[in-house]
C-alpha cells in the first residue's frame, strides 16, 4: 500500500468524526509522515482537540492529552529521576512526551519555562536529564492548541517555539451543512467512541522513509531557496524565515506530493503549503492602526511575486 493510499484510509477515518474540513486533515497528516509538529490556534468548540484524539485512534498509537496551565511544570512533561527506596537507586520516572500523540491543550497558559521544556522534545525527539538521555517514541508528534481571542491568563509562545511547529493551522467554522452533518451524527452517540484503528504505527514510519525520499529537483530547491529569501528583504517583514524554515517547507512540500501519490515534487505542492508552513516564522513590522495586513497575507504576495520555476521541454 503506497503512501497516498494509506493517507486517504486515515482521513476517511477522520472525516466520521470531522465533517468538512478535508484540507485540515491533510495538512495534519503531512506533518505526520514528515515527522513535524502542529499548531491548532482557533476559537473554542471548533474540533481541535477532537481532530486529535481521532488521529490518534486512526493511527493505533498511543495517545496522551496534558491541559497546560500556569501551575504546570516542566518535569510532568518531560520526567524526573527519584530516589527509589526499594531498589536504593535513582530512576527515572518517564514524563507525558513519552507517547506517539501528544496534545498539548491551551500551550499558551503554561509559563515560558514549562513551554521551553518541549524545545528538545520537538526538535531532537528526546529528553535529557543530568547527563543521560531517553529517546522518545516513534512516530512522535506534538499537536499543540491555543485560542487567538483569550490574552489573560495566558503567555504567548515566542519565536523559538513558534519555529519548533512545523505547521500553523487553523479549523474554521465549518459550513451550515457540514454543521448540520455534524449534530445528527452526534445527536445519538459521540462517533470518536467508536473510532478503530485503520493503520499501524509501524506503516506509519514506513510512509516517513517513503516521503522523505520523495525526489526533488534542483529548480524547486531553488524556488524554496528564493521565497525565504524574499521574505528576508520584504519591507513588510522585521524578521524572515530561518533555515530551518526553508527545510520544512521543502519537506512539507515532499509530504504534499506523497499525499497526493506523486513520486516527486512540483511547484504546487510548494504553494500549497508556503502558508502553513511559513506564516508563523516571520515577524511583521508595525504597521499603522488601519492596516490588517496578516502573515498569510504577506506569504502569498511573496508567492505571487517570486517565479515558479517552468519545466524544460
Amino acid at each position: 500500500m503506497n503512501t497516498a493510499d494509506i493517507c486517504e484510509k486515515i482521513k476517511e477515518n477522520i472525516t466520521k468524526v470531522i465533517i468538512g474540513k478535508e484540507d485540515v486533515i491533510d495538512k495534519v497528516l503531512i506533518c505526520l509522515i514528515c515527522g513535524g509538529h502542529v499548531l491548532l490556534e482557533d476559537m473554542p468548540g471548533t474540533g481541535k482537540t477532537t481532530l486529535a484524539k481521532a488521529l490518534a485512534a486512526s493511527v493505533g498509537g498511543d495517545f496522551k492529552r496534558i491541559q497546560f496551565t500556569p501551575d504546570l511544570l516542566p518535569s510532568e512533561l518531560t520526567g524526573m529521576k527519584y530516589f527509589n527506596q526499594k531498589e536504593g537507586e535513582f530512576v527515572f520516572n518517564k514524563g507525558m512526551v513519552f507517547t506517539n500523540i501528544l496534545l498539548a491543550d491551551e500551550i499558551n497558559r503554561a509559563t515560558p519555562r514549562t513551554q521551553s521544556s518541549l524545545l528538545e522534545c520537538m526538535e531532537e525527539h528526546q529528553v535529557s536529564d543530568h547527563g543521560v538521555t531517553y529517546k522518545l517514541e516513534n512516530p512522535f508528534m506534538v499537536i499543540a492548541t491555543q485560542n487567538p481571542v483569550e490574552t489573560q491568563g495566558t503567555f504567548p509562545l515566542p519565536e523559538a517555539q513558534l519555529d519548533r511547529f512545523f505547521m500553523k493551522l487553523s479549523m474554521g467554522y465549518p459550513t451550515p451543512e457540514s454543521e448540520a452533518d455534524m449534530l445528527l451524527s452526534h445527536s445519538v452517540s459521540n462517533p470518536l467512541d467508536s473510532l478503530k484503528k485503520v493503520v499501524s504505527a509501524d506503516e506509519i514510519n514506513s510512509v516517513k522513509e517513503k516521503a522523505a525520499c520523495i525526489y526533488t529537483d534542483r529548480d524547486i530547491v531553488s524556488y524554496i531557496i528564493n521565497i525565504a529569501a524574499a521574505t528576508r528583504n520584504d519591507n513588510d517583514i522585521k524578521l524572515g524565515v530561518s533555515p530551518r524554515g526553508s527545510l520544512a517547507l521543502l519537506n512539507a512540500s515532499k509530504g504534499h506530493a506523497a499525499i497526493k501519490g506523486r513520486e516527486y515534487v512540483v511547484p504546487d505542492d510548494v504553494k500549497a503549503v508556503a502558508g502553513d508552513v511559513l506564516s508563523h516564522r516571520i515577524i511583521l513590522k508595525r504597521l499603522t492602526p488601519n492596516m490588517t495586513v496578516s502573515s498569510r497575507d504577506i506569504i502569498g504576495k511573496i508567492l505571487s511575486q517570486v517565479p515558479v520555476p517552468v519545466e524544460q521541454g
